[in-house]
């Protein structure tokens, strides 16, 4: 197998006393869609805000296409509250701590759990605003209209895109107007509209009726092979994750519990009892 294109390793992240992951270490290779899932509260949204910047993690390393975005060992006070593993591994190592706009410029890109369009604007604008991460103008071209090749390119570039994701009709609405499901595949659009080369979807079927769920499957098929994309999602719809994964990663209280493809996957009694409980009294 090839080099992981996503490293995630040993990473804790730890919120005073509570521990929200644990210890997680996991590969994402070129070209895959890979799941993560687990019960609610099992750490599942935290590990992608340690992965993208949100969250600085207390311990542990994220490397993505081979470079370091993410470094840090227990510091300060965490030194004595830290209830994680592995704190010595990283001390040796320099801090790094990326920023979520380095790490989308560096390729990788992510929606949310709850929908973050920019509700003033319109389709359109939402998925060329997004844009602007890869824009080469300052100040001073864009003052003296010096950029508007750029410019043109870039609205060119965002119609273009809506063509594809199914939204060109939809392009002058207000982003707020659209259908729920319509307002998850912009999500999508706009963060595919920072050209990315990993893209991380935090839930994307939340709240679809099973049709809009059976219609975003192959639509992330679709953007991964049209895009050249490797994606990595949560997801809670099993179908879905079954349907769609190369391979599924499992937590539960923050910790891995499970990985391998689907139909090893389905019939783990870990994963099971995770979902599902068990029985105290068999």
């Amino acid at each position: 197998m090839s080099t992981p294109f996503l490293h995630v390793e040993h990473i804790t992240m730890q919120f005073g006393g509570v521990v929200a992951v644990n210890d997680l270490s996991m590969d994402i290779y070129p070209g895959e869609i890979v799941a993560l899932i687990g019960p609610n509260g099992a750490g599942k949204t935290t590990a992608f805000n340690c992965i993208t910047g949100v969250y600085e993690p207390t311990n542990g390393r994220v490397d993505f296409m081979g470079e370091p975005i993410v470094c840090n060992h227990p510091r300060g006070k965490m030194k004595k509250l830290y209830a994680g593993e592995e704190a010595e591994r990283y001390l040796s190592l320099p801090t790094v701590s990326y920023t979520p706009d380095k790490i989308t410029k560096r390729g990788i890109a992510r929606t949310f759990q709850n929908i973050r369009l920019f509700k003033s604007m319109t389709v359109f604008e939402n998925v060329l605003t997004a844009m602007h991460v890869r824009r080469t103008s300052n100040v001073f071209s864009a003052t003296f209209r010096a950029n508007r090749k750029e410019e043109t390119a870039q609205r060119e570039k965002a119609l273009e895109l809506l063509k594809i994701v199914g939204l060109d009709d939809v392009k002058d609405e207000l982003a707020t107007a659209l259908p729920y499901g319509k307002q998850r595949r912009l999500e999508i659009a706009r963060a595919l509209a920072t050209s990315p080369k990993l893209l991380l979807l935090d839930e994307p079927a939340a709240g679809m009726n099973p049709q809009e769920t059976l219609e975003l499957t192959t639509f992330i098929r679709s953007i991964r092979d049209q895009f050249g994309l490797t994606i990595f999602l949560i997801e809670h719809h099993m179908n879905l994750v079954m349907d769609i994964s190369d391979r599924i990663y499992v937590i539960d209280f923050g910790k891995q519990i499970a990985a391998g493809v689907p139909a090893e996957i389905q019939n783990d009694p870990r994963v099971i009892d995770a979902y599902l409980g068990v029985d105290e009294d068999a």
